[in-house]
């Protein structure tokens, strides 16, 4: 298919969808619904693993889906279907209906705020469909797991490599008038091996993915680093156990970040079940810290001009000099707490960790004396109520600001707040492919229990 040809069945395809949530929400009404919301979506994507030069899967996804909300004053209805037809469209919100006059009374329940609606949707560039046929996908990774084998000799088997791509379209609609969508494209390159020697067996991997399928790294270079990252593993031992500083890659950074801001969703919140409760206007960071929500980058994997409700996203500072300055929001956590919704239902869009220092990981590494570089995370061990942290881990130990030697089977323990009061520098690397961006981040200490 033409790059023409797809733009303009994305086109019919946003057609189509609002005038089905349109009509969807006219039933709603007609009914006798207070406000109506609903959002139609559609996903088609491709997905293909390889494992030891064979083709392992091969699966392709087609799905689509309607989803209503009715509001009878603050009584609150919902249903759901995946049937298009103008029958199933009616039954849908009769249920909705039906389900709303029997629920109780929320006073917080109800549309966002008509003026928070965006009033119009600038074009990101979210969409870049991938004309990629399964055996091109195959052949794709076919290159990125043979790339990964051939790094070293002792490589000797392949949990597998994945190409992955899908499309998708979702409109919103309520009953402000608001009506609004864009189309959306994600695709992914990974790869895992596994090493051996007279020691043991070592695994690690790598992965690139982008809303464009030419901004990611080549499936070769995909491979080779995930082959490097796994024969760099190859005669890991414990570590003592000890305080040491700790440095944590990109990749890892950011889901340290994630935890602050998970901690900061006004769900959590009002339910009083956050490490990090009534922290805004709190010194949680060193003062060098700066943490910035950007909707509006072109591209990237978290960018959106609306939120799940409508709400026209726009720049926020959500950490100044350490401070937290506030909380992540749609409208009904925004109602429970008293507040304004921060346009965040249905999540973060693209938070920016500034870099406090010029360099990178490796900068990190050569101000360490002694301490431990995580590269691999195991476990769930995070207490999001009182923030207590302990996680198994794999990495390399450091002397003298150098890489030592691998380690594994260790754990790393301590509380997010002190972890996040004892952050000593993050790095300018950041990693892109997620919905934080962040460079590498060094901690002062956290206990390695090993031997």
């Amino acid at each position: 298919m033409s790059e023409t040809s797809e733009i303009a069945t994305l086109d019919a395809d946003e057609k189509r969808l609002e005038q089905i949530v349109g009509r969807v929400v006219e039933l709603a009404k007609a009914r006798g619904a207070t406000q109506a919301e609903a959002a139609v979506s559609m996903d088609a994507g491709l997905s293909v693993t390889v494992r030891m030069g064979d083709v392992e899967t091969i699966e392709y996804h087609n799905d689509r889906g309607i989803g209503v909300t009715v509001y009878f004053d603050k009584r609150k209805g919902s249903a759901s279907s995946s049937d298009f037809s103008d029958e199933a469209i009616g039954q849908t919100v009769d249920k909705a209906v039906s389900i709303a006059r029997y629920t109780a009374e929320d006073p917080c329940a109800g549309l966002a705020d008509a003026e928070r609606m965006a009033t119009s949707l600038p074009d990101l560039e979210l969409s870049h469909p991938w004309a990629i046929t399964p055996e091109e996908a195959v052949e794709i990774a076919m290159r990125c797991e043979h790339s990964a084998r051939d790094v070293d000799a002792r490589i000797t088997n392949s949990d597998g490599a994945s190409v992955t791509s899908h499309q998708g379209m979702r409109v919103y609609a309520n009953s402000h008038g608001f009506i609004g969508g864009y189309p959306s494209t994600g695709h992914s390159i990974s790869c895992s091996v596994v090493a051996r020697d007279d020691n043991g067996m070592e695994r690690d991997y790598w992965y690139d993915s982008a809303r464009a399928a030419d901004a990611m790294m080549s499936p070769e270079a995909i491979g080779r680093r995930a082959g490097e990252r796994t024969v760099r593993r190859l005669g890991a031992r414990q570590a003592q156990t000890s305080k040491v500083p700790v440095v944590f890659p990109p990749e890892l950074a950011r889901g340290l970040i994630g935890h602050a801001l998970s901690a900061l969703r006004g769900t959590v919140q009002y339910r009083q079940s956050s490490f990090l409760l009534g922290a805004s206007g709190e010194q949680v960071f060193p003062e060098f810290m700066r943490v910035s929500e950007r909707p509006h980058l072109p591209r990237a994997m978290a960018s959106a001009p609306m939120d799940n409700e409508g709400v026209a996203t726009a720049d926020r500072e959500l950490v100044i000099d350490g401070v937290i300055q506030g909380y992540i929001l749609g409208s009904y956590s925004a109602r429970k707490l008293g507040l304004e919704t921060t346009a965040n239902a249905g999540g973060v869009h693209n938070m920016i960790v500034a870099a406090s220092i010029e360099g990178g990981l490796m900068e990190l590494i050569r101000k360490v004396p002694q301490g431990l570089l995580v590269t691999e995370l195991m476990g769930q061990g995070v207490n999001a109520v009182t923030g207590d942290y302990s996680r198994g881990a794999a990495g390399f130990w450091i002397e003298n600001g150098q890489l030592s030697h691998p380690v594994h089977e260790i754990t790393i323990a301590s509380n997010l707040r002190e972890m996040y009061r004892n952050i000593v520098a993050v790095g300018d690397d950041v990693d892109v492919r997620g919905r934080v961006r962040c460079g590498s981040i060094m901690l002062e200490q956290m206990t390695v229990a090993g031997n």
